[in-house]
């Protein structure tokens, strides 16, 4: 599989899930230009180019919270937070997550000195993105509790799509962390908010809502689904996570196009939890649409989805066709250097051979 995954199925409960406070605001927020002018905007993708950033939070907050302008004195304050926060990034693209870190307090300290708010906000996702990737999943967890907080006390809605990013981010930490009724009740909030968004804006009027904006909500919307069906298969909850599937995986082709690669992964995911539910041929129908898609715009994945289609293939009882999959999927592995890939691949041909010996050994029986 490109992506292991993780529910027991979505239950009923609290329908606002804020757990940073407990409170809502629906006070709107107007953005100023500040950061937003002077870091890259950045569009809702995600992990593989797909549907959400790879930073997530932190980057989906670049597009919703600015800085108000001050007078002079104060914008040179402006200027070298913003000068630490991409010192503090380009640090942590390198890996010296340390260095990164330090960067971060520098920057909270001037925010705190200057009583920006905003600027306090943003610095503690980004310190709860460092939190993250270092592991430490509780101290992420209390950053972006507290990034939530300063936002709502800032008086930013509970629906906008920065705050449903941390929630995403905290649904994913309950998850690994085994917190299965926060993690569900997180997603389930998430996923109805973000319904409801989509179609309040669905009628907003052109000129007051930009077609951008409209599609950003949708493909956080994809991103959700897309990581709640993962929750839900990695707990063998196979339908819901085939409906949530499928869900994202139309919204990605609406916005993008089906030749686009978060699309190809999408098809791959729902090809493998078909596998799983032994529909193979309809698995195989989504793999091989996967494959030729990804063979066509040179995927980086494509090596993993050729492994996906021979995995179908010999659990479909198609082992001539599987071993070729396999090898063409190894060697690709091997010219990309991809350890991981090339161990699983390996473990899939010593399945491909058990069962090759297994169905030879039956038909040998059968003719005796």
């Amino acid at each position: 599989m490109l992506r292991t995954a993780a529910s027991r199925g979505l239950r009923s409960g609290c329908r606002f899930w804020i757990p940073a406070s407990g409170r809502s605001c629906r006070a709107p927020l107007r953005p100023a230009s500040g950061f937003r002018s002077s870091l890259a905007r950045p569009n809702v993708q995600s992990r593989r180019g797909s549907l959400g950033s790879r930073s997530g939070t932190s980057l989906a907050l670049l597009a919703t919270i600015g800085i108000f302008q001050w007078g002079e004195k104060q914008l040179a304050s402006e200027d070298e937070i913003i000068l630490l926060i991409k010192h503090a990034k380009l640090s942590a693209a390198k890996g010296e997550l340390k260095d990164a870190e330090r960067i971060l307090h520098q920057a909270l300290h001037m925010a705190q000195q200057a009583q920006n708010n905003q600027a306090i906000s943003y610095i503690y996702c980004q310190m709860a993105n460092l939190a993250f990737l270092h592991g430490d999943l509780l101290s992420a967890e209390r950053l972006f509790k507290a990034t939530m907080s300063h936002l709502l006390g800032s008086g930013m809605q509970q629906d906008d799509n920065a705050l449903i990013e941390i929630s995403l981010k905290l649904c994913n930490i309950y998850a690994t962390t085994d917190r299965h009724y926060l993690a569900v009740e997180g997603y389930k909030w998430c996923i109805e908010t973000l319904e409801e968004k989509v179609q309040h804006e669905e009628a907003v009027p052109e000129e007051a809502l930009s077609a951008e904006e409209r599609e950003n909500t949708r493909l956080l919307l994809a991103m959700v689904q897309d990581s709640c069906a993962r929750y839900l298969l990695s707990r063998g909850q196979l339908e819901l996570a085939t409906t949530l599937y499928q869900k994202a995986l139309t919204i990605a082709q609406d916005v993008h196009g089906e030749a686009h690669p978060q699309a190809v992964v999408l098809l791959n995911d729902l090809a493998t939890v078909l596998d799983m539910k032994g529909c193979y041929d309809q698995a195989y129908e989504y793999i091989s649409r996967a494959s030729s898609l990804a063979r066509e715009m040179g995927h980086t994945d494509e090596h993993r989805i050729l492994s996906n289609m021979a995995r179908i293939l010999v659990h479909a009882g198609n082992y001539t066709e599987a071993r070729k999959v396999y090898e063409e999927a190894l060697k690709q592995a091997k010219l990309k250097g991809d350890e991981l890939a090339m161990q699983h691949i390996q473990e899939g041909l010593e399945e491909l051979d058990a069962s090759t010996h297994s169905s030879h050994g039956q038909g040998q029986a059968r003719h005796q």
